[in-house]
């Protein structure tokens, strides 16, 4: 009997000693009013509804760019895109375009590579979009295997866009397919999602899930289009739910859902113009450093660890996550690269329901506002080289998410207090508005002689069928 009770206490310390699988679904951009949880009554999307229930959904949660490219790099890095020199490219474009030079350094220990010396098997499954050179690859970059497409699915050759290069679909470094059909492309990814998920099921792994949905051109299956409410976009956005659902089903079946770390959200907020997307109750939209260009659904599982249902307020961001998960998998905190990111786990523990007590906001590399607690300062549009106090926007986002009242005259003190913040960053990570070149950016790397993965052929078909609306953006 003594060695039986022996066998189970040991059995036990090493069940809870097992590391959590990491599972992130990043939707491209999904705005914050896009899902049933968060307030939609056009989309339907009951299967992240239920990861809502059972994990803790984040009413304050920041991408940390409202573009694509460099939310993408501050999500692995934990550092804001300044940091890691990833917010202009080539001759000032705001995301990376096929053939272009830049790329994450390789001195940059990305979260995958920390996740990899904790002995996890990593993967990545969909959009990229750090650097399509073969150097700046995601298997340079600490996952194991890659699948998916490098850049934004409307950066390819189409009716509009006949100059473009063909779009290359990705099995780790080799292009294996060229203009791939798009709208099939979500069933694919969750099939290699699956897969991944099952061979690795007896292993610690981290699962990046990045979908194409819902960026336009809104390629889509028929059957999403079929019972949508919302037209294209709602059968993109009901194509992730589904796909959602699939992943969460695995989990299930292989019996490593309660030890799997789920986390849903979305790299930017939705265009929110004329094709169906919602960042409703917040103010502007992707491309910019309102509420709605930043301000996303995050949703997070930890079975046994957050209280199903619950939702938080707490101030955080992306760059958070690669802290928090360093901390959960046991990495030393002494010894992470400098990051902006900070440890949530207290927050996703409930042990505390404070969150972060400063975010800022950068378009390009250019500061306009900073967050903290309540209140939200926007310097907009500085004159070049002479910032003007005139510019000062004050927000109160407790009482006004919509940043409709400037409250900038009747709080001079708090005003004050942001703004020697906001410079106090500008010290640090620069803001190429006002000429100011931050001493402590890091240097991306650069390929000498980039080029596309494919070539230009004024022959090549375009494979989808042409239509007006949401093609391009």
């Amino acid at each position: 009997m003594r060695s039986i009770l022996l066998f189970l206490a040991v059995a036990v310390t090493s069940l809870a000693a097992t590391p959590p699988n990491l599972v992130l679904i990043y939707v491209d951009d999904l705005g914050y009013g896009d899902l049933g949880s968060y307030g939609s009554e056009k989309n339907d999307t009951p299967h992240i509804d239920r990861l809502a229930g059972e994990g803790m959904r984040f009413t304050d949660y920041y991408s940390a760019s409202p573009v694509c490219t460099p939310s993408r790099a501050a999500l692995l890095t934990g550092c804001y895109p300044g940091r890691v020199s990833f917010d202009v490219f080539g001759k000032g474009a705001w995301v990376l375009f096929p053939g272009y030079a830049e790329g994450l350094n390789p001195d940059e220990v990305t979260l995958p590579e920390l996740l990899k010396e904790k002995g996890y098997a990593t993967c990545h499954v969909g959009k990229w979009h750090l650097g399509d050179q073969p150097e700046h690859l995601p298997t340079r970059h600490g996952f194991d295997s890659y699948f998916g497409i490098p850049y934004s699915n409307d950066m390819c050759r189409t009716v509009k866009r006949p100059k473009y290069t063909p779009m290359p679909l990705l099995r780790d470094d080799r292009v294996v397919e060229v203009q791939p059909s798009q709208a099939p492309l979500v069933e694919r990814y969750t099939g290699e999602a699956v897969s991944f998920i099952q061979k690795h099921h007896d292993q610690p792994f981290f699962l990046y899930l990045a979908h194409m949905h819902v960026h336009l051109p809104h390629y889509v299956m028929e059957n999403f289009l079929k019972t949508s409410r919302n037209g294209r976009y709602g059968a993109a956005v009901a194509a992730v739910d589904w796909s959602t659902g699939v992943v969460m089903a695995e989990l299930k079946k292989l019996g490593i859902e309660e030890n799997t770390i789920v986390i849903f959200t979305s790299d930017n907020g939705s265009r929110a113009r004329d094709e169906g997307g919602s960042n409703s109750p917040l103010r502007g939209h992707k491309g910019q450093t309102w509420e709605g260009g930043q301000r996303v659904p995050c949703i997070v599982k930890w079975p046994k660890t957050i209280t199903p249902g619950a939702t938080s307020n707490a101030l955080t961001s992306a760059i958070d996550f690669y802290p928090t998960l360093a901390s959960i998998v046991g990495c030393d905190a002494a010894k992470l690269p400098v990051h902006d990111g900070i440890d949530m786990t207290p927050v996703w523990s409930g042990e505390s329901t404070t969150g972060r007590e400063t975010f800022f906001f950068f378009i390009r590399d250019t500061l306009e506002a900073v967050r903290q607690g309540k209140w939200k300062l926007r310097h907009n549009n500085p004159p070049k080289g002479k910032p003007s106090d005139k510019n000062l926007e004050l927000y109160d986002l407790e009482t006004d998410p919509g940043e409709s009242t400037n409250l900038a005259a009747k709080h001079p003190d708090v005003v004050r207090r942001l703004k020697d913040s906001m410079d106090g960053m500008r010290t640090k990570l620069g803001d190429g508005r006002l000429g100011i070149q931050g001493t402590e950016r890091r240097k991306p790397a650069v390929s000498p002689n980039p080029k596309p993965l494919t070539t230009f052929d004024p022959d090549y078909p375009y494979i989808e069928p042409a239509y007006e609306l949401n093609e391009g953006g």
